[in-house]
């Protein structure tokens, strides 16, 4: 605690602090290279450096980005006009070459937003300020993809070696690591990984801030009461994750306030379903119980969701059955969005069913500084599946350890999280629900489920030009997925913002801190 205060009382000193912003969440970015690690923090952190070439407004509508503008010329074609006069924060100019280039390195190996990278098709240079992309098929949602993707400097990258993303899971170390050169409103000024990230506001920026914010200082504080007692006494200004159930204090605390909003991002659980023994368990046969749908359909139904969204979450999450972080891409549809039944009596006799009526052992893999609560949630499930007699071990751990060890497949059973700006349903069927396959198809599919049906229709669906076609594809691939229980959904959560009174900040429903839209108030 100590070492914030006496950092404010710095910043105070040197008459800074009325500009500058210090604001901290439970976890650190993972890096600089903005194709690396695809995550929610880092993305928002490396969002305020690189840009794309669309952005999305306060209520996650596509708007104009470093494109100006845009066309479908053909079923499989699109032209993007670039804006002129764009820099980089080392002076470079934009242009098509390095949209190109963005683009080629996005669909790497080591990439984690592969997948998307691979759906906008062949990038081609027309003129220094026109880039066309050539599909090989129909994409619905092409103009979503194109959003996810970070433009980056060919030159730089060139100059530093980093021409392909940083490896991430393997510990690779490369310049993007810590340092960064994009077109966006701020510059990253130093990096100390898991101590302090400090942005300044690039002069030369495009477009025009809404906010007055000139130096950002991100600070990881790991623990709920620090982060908490780091705001109330004024060293922090805002807190992207306050703990549930200090937001009723945070209500009542004078020189404060709470900014809340629904979160489009699915909390579940997954399973290794593709193994005949588990990784990490102790199982009687030496079988993997998790290849058998009615030990998944048991686990799902020994759930107390209600009693974690009460208890454990203070009311901060919607219970869901639903497999889709958005509930308009699962379409409103209760058939799509209701919860199997908290059951223990059924969830014992589907486990006694299966030959697993004494249960067994395994691991439960967890963050335990990601989600909301996520580490209390995995101990919470090892408790509600003891009365099956499945004994959990509990294996929490930061993040910076524990995405490396999902995307090494080296899990039998774990909590994760997905969401973010896309409401499209195959922003998650592609990537997750998928069968491991290239190209990124299957990335995230940790749990390396296969299930037939729903693949080939989540692949006919990525494709179909027709919406009330594709919307019946969507639909037959999200109840197969359900009806194996290939995952078990969890809720989606209600994310609160703590901020102190001075600060004005715009709450997007994908959790996304626009540092250019906050003012701080005299």
């Amino acid at each position: 605690m100590k070492r914030w205060l006496g950092w404010a009382l710095l910043a105070a000193a040197c008459g800074v602090s009325a500009q500058t912003l210090r604001w901290t969440s439970q976890g650190d970015p993972q890096t600089m290279d903005p194709d690396s690690q695809n995550e929610s923090l880092t993305n928002m952190v490396n969002g305020q450096i690189y840009e794309r070439l669309t952005s999305r407004d306060a209520k996650l509508a596509i708007v104009p980005g470093l494109a100006a503008s845009w066309t479908q010329t053909g079923p499989l074609t699109w032209r993007f006009k670039l804006r002129p006069g764009v820099k980089f924060h080392d002076g470079t100019p934009l242009t098509a070459d390095d949209v190109v280039f963005s683009v080629q390195r996005a669909k790497e190996p080591t990439s984690q937003i592969a997948v998307w990278a691979n759906a906008v098709g062949t990038p081609k240079k027309v003129d220094d300020l026109t880039v066309d992309f050539q599909l090989s098929t129909f994409n619905p949602i092409f103009l979503q993809h194109i959003d996810q993707l970070w433009i980056m400097s060919r030159k730089w990258c060139e100059t530093h070696k980093v021409t392909r993303p940083l490896d991430f899971k393997n510990k690779e170390e490369a310049y993007t690591a810590l340092n960064a050169n994009g077109t966006g409103p701020y510059m990253l000024a130093s990096r100390q990984p898991g101590i302090k990230t400090v942005l300044k506001r690039n002069p030369n920026w495009w477009n025009k801030f809404e906010g007055n914010v000139q130096e950002v200082v991100y600070m990881p504080i790991a623990t709920d009461a620090t982060r908490l007692a780091a705001l109330v006494s004024g060293e922090v200004d805002f807190v992207l994750d306050p703990a549930p159930r200090d937001v009723a204090r945070l209500r009542n605390t004078a020189g404060v306030k709470v900014i809340e909003g629904p979160e489009n991002r699915l909390v579940f659980i997954g399973m290794d379903q593709s193994r005949d023994k588990l990784l990490y368990g102790k199982v009687p046969g030496d079988r993997n119980p998790f290849k058998d749908v009615r030990v998944r359909r048991a686990l799902y139904q020994a759930i107390d969701i209600e009693a974690i969204r009460a208890k454990l979450m203070n009311g901060l999450s919607v219970p869901t059955g639903a497999l889709t972080p958005s509930a308009n891409a699962s379409f409103d549809d209760p058939a799509l969005q209701t919860r199997l039944p908290h059951d223990l009596a059924a969830a014992r006799k589907l486990m006694q069913e299966a030959g697993f009526a004494d249960g067994f052992e395994v691991t439960l893999d967890c963050p335990n500084n990601r989600y909301i609560n996520d580490e209390e949630i995995c101990t919470a499930l090892a408790s509600m599946w003891a009365q099956l007699k499945v004994k959990v071990k509990v294996n929490a751990m930061p993040r910076v350890l524990y995405f490396p060890k999902l995307e090494k497949y080296d899990t039998s059973l774990y909590l994760y999280g997905w969401g973010g700006s896309v409401t499209d349903a195959e922003s998650i069927l592609t990537p997750l629900y998928r069968s491991r396959g290239d190209k990124g198809v299957g990335n995230y599919n940790f749990g390396g489920f296969r299930n037939d049906k729903a693949d080939t229709l989540a692949a006919q669906s990525s494709v179909e030009p027709d919406p009330k076609k594709r919307e019946q594809l969507v639909r037959g691939a999200l109840a197969e997925l359900r009806e194996q229980v290939n995952i078990i959904p969890l809720h989606r959560q209600v994310v609160p913002w703590g901020a102190r009174a001075s600060v004005t900040a715009v709450h997007r429903p994908d959790n996304w801190l626009e540092l250019a839209w906050v003012k701080i108030n005299p």
